[in-house]
This record gives structure tokens, C-alpha cells and sequence, in this order.
């Protein structure tokens, strides 16, 4: 006999053994549909139930019983058929098939279960058992894990029970068998070839069920169904599943899915694509067609997923969409009335209650999803105000009738429904505008019994900065810091640590209160400079182009007076408002470009110090002098304890006509003004009063020249020194009153710049025509210096020595004396030779004498 040709197709590997395994038993049995089992077995194994009118519709069955001493292949069929239009279930009570499946084999599969299993076939068309081969697989199970329930597709199931064991007990497995209409099958108009797809009319029936076509039993594999239902004018249609179990392929369905249509055909707009288990799964439809299709795929896996049950309804009183379409507002598909408002940037429009402006229908709810931009370029927030709102509270005189919840914390990404920021109910409300914190506003819209006018209210997109500190009310970019509110407190570019947004203005106004003072510093800068030089610092007009951020005190008329522009990584020094300043102006600007992460600072009102500050003077009346940081040349030190910044400012004046030159000739202050900026530590040089300051930091390298020359004839110099500040060895400046390039010079002229000096400065030791020109200090006289220590030491000695020898020669005259005396006594009676010897002493006494006066000379 020849086999069947699906033994060499693509089935499934489970599938095809088994068809094989029986086609090989009907080979080799003779007649060639009987398997290779004693004939007395025969009867005893094989079952059938069948309804028949006014026989039962119910039953049980359980495993044969026989003795196979040969231990021969034997297979058992039961089967059950179904009467016309009925359907049956089989469900299994107990399973213990001899043998357990080896680790990492499914349940189910061919290659696990050998000697002793079950096969499964509930599509079958024919209840005859050798029209088996025909039916689609619906899986093997052996061990003790019983098939899931089972339903037919048409009118039978079958079971084939295989054994090569000796004997069989009727504890192998049992179950329990039901016949019952298949009424809930027969959804609607069947369309097709498919047992499954239908077409449901409103006219025919208004609501009813829909179900997967074997449900609550295990679906078939490789089907496709499909549920059109085709509404009236006017009509909706809402889907609720109440129950919904498809295999789960991963997030986008790629197996077994049930998909469902806006419209009449799968080129519809999509509502959604479901797979995996559903809960609370409600569809409407946007207009009066949708379609739903299910659609399971041939595969080996053993799954035994059940389908899905639900209920379908046609319906004309379900929301209209006109008070979302009218407006900016889009539907989201498949929702009754929910809806979403993505901005435009900077958009604006209205969200009004269903059917707006006539009363809402009760015991309905609507979403409102209100989203503002968000990318690297935009953050937005929602504002929203109210003009209407008019929903009536319950008997209890509370929300819990109708209500308007608002959440502006995102709180929907999460499901965190209950934890709404306001609930709002009542004819009036207090809360008539309200706030997002992010992008995000979110509102619904519950109906109660009770109807009212419902509500209207706008809705406005605004940059969200993300600034602390008090925002303007028209919602730009604008902030002010009050004394009187807030001592100290930080403040940022928007968005920091993120990038700010491009083509943005920004003001922050600091005010301070009566005597006092507002210092700025800064811990983190980086803004756009795309044309600046790297190598030296960034900031001023030459060199921020791009974005920048500028720093102005402000005055009680009004006025602005600018201090200094800044951009690139150089960080703008610690800060104070000047006196008779009201305070500072902070603004920042960016152009439609790139964009950096801005700024971070940090501000402190505190009261104000005088002119000088804490160690500085003014200057005036001398035609040079010497500057220099606070305790040099050892280390500066930060401010007192609790303050913020100390600060040192001299005053430079000269005569009329006279300039300032100023030359630093020492230099080291923490920083670093290409890299970083100047924010623990800076030196502020107003050249002229009437322009920008210049401003220092870092080291001076030994052969580079860092000299100034005002304008005029003042020069302020201003030493800020942050409480971050770790310290350095500070500077030291040099400056000089000059005359440049006059007609006529009475004093000394410089030989290299033709400066002017007093005459009194030449030869000072000091570099006063400045650290190029040593004119002023050329050919001086050298006088050489006079050691005063030797000349005491010298002189001591040389006193000492005089002493001595005076004191020698006294005592020499007085023995001279005495001797003189002794010897003119003697003389009258001394001989010759003792004349001699007397003359000999006396010779040595004078050679002592003359060498203690050759010491004294020296």
C-alpha cells in the first residue's frame, strides 16, 4: 500500500512522526487499515461516544484494560462525535501515562514520549479512526501532565492512546466528555471556506458574543478568522474581552495575534495588535465598521492557549467625536472619547467636555492627554486655564458623583491613576489654572448620574527651564530673586545639567534690600562659542558671537550698567553688585545653533561693604605705587566665616592730563581663563570708568608683560576672592603716573614708549616706564655697599686695643719714673757696665711701644 504523501511534507516533526507511525502500522496489517493488534484486543480498546437525540449529552472515560505479554505496539482510539450543530468538550480528570518526558523536552513533543502516549485531534472531519492521517495534530502527552481542555473545531475529537507496555490500568487517564450546542459559535453570517469567519450586522443583531472558535479549549494551530462588523449610520461599536490568552511571541505578536481594524478591511486604520494575556481589553470603534481577525500560526511548540470571549455591542449612544475633531485634539484609536494634544512648540488651543456645549451624557469617562514637546532642542510644560467648568457634586457634596482629575507629574506612565494632583467637581472651582511640572498634563473626565454644562478650559505650551526661582506669569523666560524673600539660593541655565534650549532669551533679576549687596558665583560654565580663540579667554564682544551670558548692574532710575560679557568654558568670576546698584541683571541669550549645558550659580544678599571693601584705598597725590593681594607674599585668604566673597578695590588718581600705567609684576590667582574661568578668585580692571572691565586669573608666565594703560586719568582695581577659594600666592603691580607722547617733556622721558615720569623716579630701583622700557633705571651709580657689622666688630677691637696701649704706657711712664729715679740714684755710684745694662731695657720697652701703636692704625 502505497503511504501517504504527507509523510515527507513540512509538517511539524510531532505531526509527522505520527502520521508516519500509523501509516507503517496500516502497512504491515494485511488489510491495511487495521493495526498489528491481537484481534481480541480490538474490541475492548478502541470507543466511540456519539449523541444521539435523548441520549445522554454527557459521560466519562477512562483508560483501557488488557494484558500484551509480547509487549506488542497496540493503539486505542476514543472518539467522540457530536450530533448537528453541537459541539464537543472533553476535559481530562486524571493522567499518568507510564514514564516521564527526559529533561529539556516539552510536554508534548514526539522525541520524549516513546513507549507509552497519548495523541490528540480536535479538528477532526471524519470520526472514522483510519481518517486520523487526515486531521490536523493537536499534540502527544505522555508523564503525568494531562492535555488541557479540548473543543472541536466541527463535531469530533479524538484521542489515540499508544502502549508497548504489557498490561494497562484504567488510572493511565481519565476524563469526562459533554455534547453542547454550538450556538455561541455562530457569531454571525459565515463568510468563506473558514469555520471562523463571520459577518455581523447591526440589523440582525445589536449585541452578542465573540469568541475564538474552540474557546475555553486549546485554539488549533494555523488558523485564520476573521469578525466583520458592519454598524448603521451613526452607529459605534464597542468590544469588551472579557477573557484573552494567546501565545506570547514578544511585544510585537509575531505568532498568534488578534488584530483590530478601524474600518471595514485590514488596509484600515489599526486599532490594535494583542497577544500574550489581556486585561480589562475595551475597543471602540471610530466610526460604525470594525474588523477583528485572529490568526494562529503552524509551529512544533506545544501550546495550549485557550483564545478569547468577549461581547460586542452596536451602539448610536456612545460619545460623538466632534468635540475632539473640531479642535486640535486627535482621537486615539479605539477608545470611546479619549484624546491627545501634542504642541506644535508654543501652540495653544481649547479642550471642552463630551459633547460640549450641550450637557454631557452620564456614566462616561474621558482621557485627555495633553503633551508638550521634548527632544534635545525643546522641553515644554502645560499650562491650563479654565473659563467654564460645571460639574455637579453628589448628595455627600463631594466628587464622588462626577469629577475632573488632573495629573501633572506624569503619572500615566506609571498606572498611577490614584495619585491624581487635583479633583475637581462643583459649579465653580478654586483652581482655575493650573501648572505641569514637565511636559506632561493629564486629565479624566468621569460622569455620574448627575449631568452639568461640563467644562472648557485652555490649554497653553510654554517652555519649561527648569529654573528655580520666582517665574514671570506670561511663562517666558524670565526669573527675579528678592532680598526680602530669600537670603541665598541657587539658579541655572534651563534645562541644566541638560543642554538649554536654542533661540532662547533669559533674565534672571536679582533685587536686594536697603544696604545691602548681591554676590554672584559660579560653579559650573560651559556656553556655546563657536568663533572665540581657545587659547585666551572668552568673553567680551570680540568674542562671543554665538551665545552668551551678560552680567549688568541695575539702578533705581532704571538704568543698566553692563559689567562684563562672558561665553565658551570661561567661567565669570565672583561677583557683587556695585554700591547705589539696586542689583544684578543676569541674561542670557542663544542663537537657533548648537547648543551647551549653560550654567550653574549660586547667589547670597548680604550687607554691603564700603568703596574700598576690606582692604583696599584710594590712591592719589603720588606719582607711583605698589599694590599688592592681601598678605603677600604669602597666601590670600578666603572671606570671614558665613560670608560669601571678600573683596579689596583701590582707587587710582593722578593728575589731569596724566595717564595710569599699571604693571603687574608678579601674578599667580587660582584659575585658569581658557579652560575654566575665574570663579574662586578674579582681578576686575576698570581702565576707564565708562567701559568694561578687564578681568584675570591664573599665572603670569616670568617673561610674558602684563601692563595696562588707562584712558584717563582713574583706574579702579578690584580683588573678589569666593569662599571656594583655596588660595594662591597672589600679585604684585607696579603703577605710574605718566604723561604720553607729550610735545614737551620737563621730567624724564622713557626712551622706548616716550613716556613721561617724574624725574624724581629715575634710578628708584623701580621699572616705572614700564616692564618693556628700563630707560628709567640705565646708567644709575652704584654705590658700594657698606658693611656695618665688620665696621663695629673693627672698630670694638681697635678701641679695646687703644685702651691697652694706654694703659701700657702709663704704666710704663710710671716705672720709667720710678726707675729714672733708682737710677740716678744709682748712677752716682753705678759702674760702667751696669750703665750698659740699663740702657738695654730700655731699648725693649720702646720696640713694645711702637708695635701697639702700628695695631691701632688698623
Amino acid at each position: 500500500m502505497a503511504q501517504d504523501n504527507r509523510c515527507s511534507s513540512g509538517r511539524s516533526l510531532a505531526v509527522l512522526l505520527s502520521l508516519c507511525f500509523f501509516q507503517f502500522q496500516s502497512a504491515f496489517s494485511g488489510a491495511g487499515e487495521e493495526p498489528l493488534v491481537d484481534s481480541a484486543l480490538r474490541p475492548k480498546c478502541d470507543s466511540q461516544f456519539v449523541s444521539v437525540a435523548g441520549g445522554p449529552t454527557n459521560g466519562t472515560f477512562t483508560a483501557p484494560v488488557f494484558e500484551n505479554s509480547g509487549g506488542q505496539s497496540v493503539q486505542c482510539v476514543y472518539t467522540f462525535v457530536a450530533a448537528p450543530n453541537q459541539r464537543v468538550e472533553v476535559v481530562f480528570t486524571a493522567f499518568n501515562l507510564r514514564g516521564t518526558p527526559p529533561d529539556g523536552w516539552a510536554i508534548g513533543n514526539l522525541h520524549a514520549c516513546i513507549h507509552e502516549y497519548l495523541d490528540v485531534y480536535s479538528e477532526v472531519l471524519q470520526a472514522e479512526a483510519k481518517d486520523l492521517v487526515n486531521s490536523p495534530f493537536g499534540g502527544r502527552y505522555c508523564g503525568d501532565i494531562a492535555p488541557r481542555r479540548r473543543i472541536s473545531l466541527y463535531r469530533s475529537v479524538a484521542l489515540s492512546f499508544h502502549t508497548d507496555k504489557n498490561f494497562t490500568t484504567a488510572d493511565l487517564f481519565a476524563g469526562r466528555y459533554t455534547f453542547f450546542n454550538d450556538t455561541e459559535y455562530q457569531i454571525g453570517n459565515l463568510t468563506g471556506s473558514s469555520p471562523c469567519s463571520f459577518e455581523i450586522h447591526a440589523e440582525a443583531k445589536r449585541q452578542g458574543t465573540i469568541i475564538s472558535p474552540t474557546y475555553p479549549g486549546v485554539y488549533p494551530k494555523d488558523l485564520y478568522c476573521s469578525y466583520l462588523f458592519l454598524g448603521k449610520k451613526g452607529q459605534r461599536i464597542r468590544l469588551e474581552f472579557r477573557d484573552f490568552d494567546l501565545f506570547y511571541g514578544g511585544p510585537h505578536c509575531p505568532f498568534d495575534v488578534v488584530k483590530i481594524y478601524d474600518g471595514r478591511t485590514n488596509d484600515s486604520a489599526i486599532i490594535g495588535t494583542y497577544c500574550g494575556q489581556q486585561r480589562n481589553l475595551y475597543i471602540y470603534s471610530s466610526d460604525n465598521e470594525v474588523l477583528v481577525t485572529f490568526e494562529t500560526l503552524q509551529r512544533t511548540a506545544n501550546t495550549q492557549n485557550r483564545g478569547f470571549k468577549g461581547i460586542f455591542e452596536f451602539s448610536e449612544s456612545f460619545v460623538k467625536l466632534d468635540f475632539i475633531v473640531k479642535n486640535d485634539g486627535e482621537h486615539i484609536r479605539g477608545t470611546e472619547c479619549d484624546q491627545k494634544i501634542l504642541s506644535k512648540k508654543g501652540s495653544n488651543g481649547f479642550v471642552y467636555s463630551p459633547n460640549y456645549p450641550y450637557p454631557y451624557h452620564p456614566k462616561i469617562v474621558c482621557r485627555y492627554f495633553i503633551y508638550g514637546m521634548q527632544d534635545s532642542q525643546n522641553l515644554e510644560r502645560v499650562r491650563l486655564e479654565f473659563s467654564l467648568f460645571d460639574i455637579p457634586k453628589g448628595d455627600k457634596g463631594d466628587c464622588s458623583d462626577g469629577y475632573l482629575k488632573i495629573y501633572l507629574k506624569g503619572q500615566e506612565t506609571t498606572d498611577s491613576y490614584d495619585k491624581f494632583d487635583h479633583e475637581l467637581c462643583g459649579e465653580d472651582t478654586k483652581t482655575s489654572s493650573v501648572v505641569s511640572d514637565g511636559p506632561r498634563l493629564v486629565m479624566i473626565f468621569s460622569s455620574g448620574e448627575l449631568q452639568g454644562r461640563g467644562f472648557k478650559a485652555q490649554y497653553i505650551f510654554e517652555t519649561e527651564y527648569r529654573v528655580p526661582g520666582t517665574a514671570a506669569p506670561d511663562g517666558s523666560c524670565a526669573f527675579s530673586y528678592q532680598s526680602a524673600s530669600k537670603k541665598r539660593g541657587e539658579f541655572n541655565s534651563p534645562r541644566f545639567p541638560g543642554n538649554y534650549p536654542s533661540s532662547t532669551n533669559c533674565t534672571y533679576t536679582f533685587i536686594t534690600s536697603i544696604n545691602e549687596q548681591v554676590v554672584i558665583i559660579f560653579e559650573q560654565f560651559k556656553v556655546r562659542a563657536d568663533s572665540a580663540n581657545t587659547s585666551v579667554a572668552q568673553y567680551g564682544f570680540d568674542n562671543c558671537h554665538e551665545d552668551w551670558v551678560e552680567i549688568s548692574n541695575l539702578y533705581r532710575d532704571g538704568g543698566v550698567h553692563l559689567i562684563g560679557r562672558y561665553c565658551g568654558a570661561t567661567s565669570p568670576g565672583p561677583i557683587e553688585s556695585s554700591l547705589g546698584a539696586v542689583g544684578l541683571r543676569i541674561f542670557l541669550r542663544t542663537d537657533a545653533e548648537g547648543v551647551y549645558s549653560g550654567f550653574k550659580a549660586r547667589y547670597a544678599f548680604e550687607p554691603a561693604k564700603p568703596m574700598f571693601g576690606d582692604c583696599g584705598q584710594n590712591l592719589s597725590s603720588s606719582d607711583y605705587g605698589v599694590i599688592t593681594s592681601p598678605n603677600f607674599p604669602t597666601k590670600y585668604s578666603g572671606p570671614q566665616k558665613g560670608g560669601s566673597r571678600s573683596v579689596c578695590s583701590w582707587f587710582i588718581t593722578v593728575r589731569p592730563n596724566h595717564r595710569i600705567l599699571l604693571n603687574f609684576d608678579f601674578f599667580f590667582i587660582e584659575g585658569d581663563p581658557p579652560t575654566r574661568g575665574c570663579s574662586a578668585a578674579v582681578i576686575r580692571l576698570w581702565h576707564t570708568l565708562s567701559g568694561l572691565p578687564l578681568e584675570f586669573c591664573g599665572e603670569k608666565p616670568p617673561k610674558d608683560n602684563w601692563q595696562y594703560l588707562s584712558d584717563g586719568n582713574v583706574m579702579k582695581l578690584s580683588f573678589v576672592v569666593a569662599d571656594k577659594s583655596v588660595g594662591g600666592e597672589g600679585f604684585r603691580a607696579v603703577w605710574t603716573e605718566v604723561a604720553v607722547a607729550p610735545k614737551t617733556c620737563s621730567e624724564f622721558k622713557c626712551a622706548k614708549n616716550s613716556y613721561c615720569i617724574a624725574d624724581n623716579l629715575r634710578c628708584n630701583s623701580v621699572a616705572n616706564c614700564g616692564a618693556d622700557d628700563s630707560s628709567d633705571e640705565a646708567n644709575c651709580y652704584v654705590e658700594t655697599p657698606v658693611d656695618w657689622l665688620l665696621i663695629s666688630v673693627l672698630g670694638g677691637a681697635g678701641i679695646s686695643a687703644i685702651i691697652m696701649l694706654m694703659l701700657c704706657v702709663c704704666c710704663q711712664r710710671k716705672h720709667r719714673h720710678r726707675q729714672r729715679r733708682h737710677h740716678l740714684t744709682r748712677l752716682h755710684s753705678a759702674s760702667p757696665g751696669s750703665l750698659r745694662s740699663l740702657a738695654g731695657q730700655q731699648h725693649y720697652c720702646d720696640e713694645i711701644g711702637q708695635r701697639y701703636a702700628s695695631v691701632n692704625s688698623v
